[in-house]
């Protein structure tokens, strides 16, 4: 156990005391400051009175009240999220004039957003969907956002059909259902008629929009921005999140099943591994390609509905994000917080890319309705950690309180101040592009190839992969219900692989596409970084259910809970009832869930012991753990009466289950099993 596990062990008293709030022990007040004598009743004219309206405590206590909801986020509703830092590993000097990104060794102060897309903010965390994945360095240049998800494409490719995507997407408007997911008429019938969401449709029906929690999942700043050097020489960027714990993710049934067992799987996941001091961590990349070589690729690099392959342009990794403190408050920081892609710091600048182009009005304009006037920028979560000055006045929750009569530029009253600054003095400067062309509402031919790479995608999953990517499209498509809109996506991702769409087809009742696309059968090329399985593999963190009961080999029992606990996974031990269970010689250990407070789609394995003389009841809820882990592909453990119970149900010799009677030998071989997290070959 890490030293700040330790340090996180408190006790209870320990623990009731961190969570007081600044008010413990204080006099309430109103807003005002004026204390307040009675806050169980109301003024009243008599006992058995009207309320009297000259209340002012009431009134003020209530009017708060019906006023403390704002409008939730149209998109990004559901979001959590933690406080941490950024460490630089290499200078960026070379590429970018931004302060942050030049001394290795130097941190930076963030702050990161994780949410889902489509869902509303009471819906649940494993839907079907994009993650965002949204961070704000508070840089001493300014906050720079970094706004992204953890997909690296998106579905359209201008930011004018943006409504139209979130419209398709949402709730159907004459009947609001359903809640937080894509399977239904509209988003398909989008799809089928807006052929440039094939990329991302892909990406949206495998594994990754079904992550196992946000600390394994990949961040992507989606497009191409700038960076521009202090000789003022401009560079195309991507930036990348690389998760230190592998990508890994859930599947179908699983997470349907989560999202009934714990809607807040996710923000639990995260808030309590922070609280452990098991931080998240995420490694920083970028891909850069010289301005010279802008047209030395088979896709055009400005377009959002395509990937920089990693194999062709390498990604460089020049930092760390380390996420260590929870927020105070959710309102106040992460519902309140207000993200930008215009966010910028001298160094990095914007591209041509048309969805990059509009998000840069959209961002600002929706925090204007949101956050109730022009001045979110003041909220504490939001403002800068350097000083800022402008001539800028007045509007709904203006916080602070100017000095002076000057309020405008240019001045004499007040010496001009405050100027501008100089590139030298760390002004931005945008970088100077040349612009030539006609106004014209058109797309470069450049972006009119919408399968290339959505089959390059195909071509790099394992099978298993592949298998879940059928099964997605089987299950979204199922649940339309128009079969002119189905037979539409069939034959739109024919241009992807023909015996997919057939499979999909079949499954579905459609008529099967007879006839592959050519380019579809032109394109062999792979790029194994899309591919889960080549993903950082480790038992960091992993919770195990660990199945005891009265009776139990304590010696062995012991070794076996912290050899696991050395390999840093986090073994829970689940029981029938709450309290204690007493091992054969007597010596009790804490139970931490029963059966039923608990269930096998909350843990990446399970261990299972038993113990002597045990009632049917805990052996049929035992087998029910073993069979759903066994059916989501998760590793097994037994020992001891454990082995007994994966005999009988014909589960002891499988993939992924591992027994032994040896169990220093057993420590080791589970282990490495909980490392594999899935085994797709059973």
């Amino acid at each position: 156990m890490s030293d700040q596990r330790k340090v996180n062990e408190k006790s209870k008293n320990e623990q009731l005391n961190e969570f007081r709030t600044e008010d413990h022990g204080k006099k309430m007040t109103t807003n005002q400051g004026l204390r307040v004598s009675e806050d169980e009743f109301s003024l009243k004219a008599g006992e058995r009175g009207p309320t009297l309206m000259e209340d002012f405590h009431f009134r003020e206590k209530m009017t708060h009240f019906d006023h403390e909801r704002i409008p939730e986020r149209v998109v990004h509703a559901r979001g959590y999220a933690a406080h941490g830092e950024f460490e630089l590993y290499e200078s960026m000097k070379e590429y970018t004039r931004a302060k942050f990104l030049q001394e290795p060794g130097s941190k930076t102060p963030v702050f990161v957003r994780f949410s889902t897309v489509a869902g509303s903010k009471g819906s649940g965390e494993l839907a079907r969907d994009v993650r965002g994945f949204a961070t704000k360095f508070y840089t001493e240049e300014g906050n720079y956002d970094l706004v992204g998800n953890n997909m690296p494409v998106f579905f359209i490719q201008d930011a004018i059909k943006f409504p139209d995507l979130v419209h398709a997407v949402k709730p159907e408007p004459h009947n609001g259902i359903p809640q937080a997911a894509s399977a239904h008429d509209t988003f398909w019938d989008f799809v089928a008629n807006n052929q440039e969401s094939a990329h991302m449709i892909m990406w949206h029906m495998s594994d990754r929009a079904i992550p196992r929690s946000f600390r394994m999942m990949e961040g992507f700043g989606v497009h191409t921005f700038r960076f521009v050097n202090e000789q003022g020489k401009a560079y195309f960027v991507k930036f990348h999140w690389k998760p230190t714990l592998g990508v890994h993710s859930t599947v179908w049934d699983e997470a349907q099943k989560i999202n009934g067992k714990n809607p807040d799987f996710h923000r639990a996941d995260l808030y309590e591994s922070i609280e452990k001091g098991d931080y998240p961590e995420f490694e920083l990349g970028v891909q850069i390609i010289d301005e010279a070589d802008e047209f030395n690729f088979d896709f055009d690099i400005l377009d959002p509905t395509k990937i920089w392959p990693e194999e062709d342009v390498p990604v460089k990794i020049i930092g760390k994000m380390t996420l260590n403190r929870n927020v105070d408050n959710v309102f106040a920081e992460t519902e309140q917080v207000a993200f930008h892609p215009g966010n910028v710091v001298p160094g990095i600048d914007f591209t041509n890319d048309p969805l990059l182009q509009g998000r840069l009005f959209s961002y600002t304009d929706t925090q204007l309705i949101r956050l109730g006037g022009p001045n979110f920028h003041e909220l504490p979560i939001n403002r800068p950690v350097c000083p800022f000055h402008n001539n800028q006045r007045d509007g709904y929750g203006r916080q602070t309180i100017n000095r002076g009569q000057v309020s405008y530029h240019n001045n004499s009253l007040a010496n001009n101040t405050p100027e501008t600054s100089s590139a030298e003095e760390g002004g931005y400067v945008h970088y100077q592009e040349k612009v030539d062309g006609r106004k014209i509402q058109a797309r470069s031919e450049s972006f009119k190839d919408h399968f290339s790479q959505a089959i390059l995608f195909w071509n790099s999953m394992t099978d298993a992969e592949k298998d879940h990517i059928i099964q997605a499209f089987s299950f979204e498509l199922g649940k339309v219900s128009n079969q002119s809109v189905q037979q539409q996506v069939v034959n739109m991702f024919a241009n992807v692989n023909l015996a997919m769409a057939q499979e999909v087809a079949g499954n579905i009742g459609v008529e099967q596409p007879q006839q592959a696309s050519k380019i579809a059968n032109e394109i062999t090329k792979t790029s194994p970084a899309l591919s889960q399985e080549n993903t950082r593999k480790k038992p960091d963190t992993r919770k195990i259910a660990v199945i005891l009961g009265d009776g139990f080999n304590e010696k062995d029992v012991k070794h076996v809970i912290e050899g696991l606990k050395k390999q840093k996974t986090e073994p829970e031990v689940v029981s029938s009832k709450l309290g204690t269970i007493k091992g054969k010689e007597g010596k009790e250990l804490e139970v931490d869930q029963t059966f039923t407070t608990a269930d096998p789609v909350l843990y990446d394995a399970i261990y299972v012991i038993g113990g002597d003389n045990l009632q049917e009841a805990f052996w049929k809820n035992a087998t029910y753990y073993v069979n759903e882990a066994y059916n989501h592909f998760k590793p097994i453990g037994a020992t001891h009466e454990g082995i007994k119970c994966l005999e009988n149900n014909s589960l002891s010799d499988k993939p992924g289950v591992i027994t032994d009677t040896d169990i220093s030998s057993f420590v080791s071989r589970f282990t490495e099993a909980v490392s594999e997290h899935r085994f797709w070959n059973r």
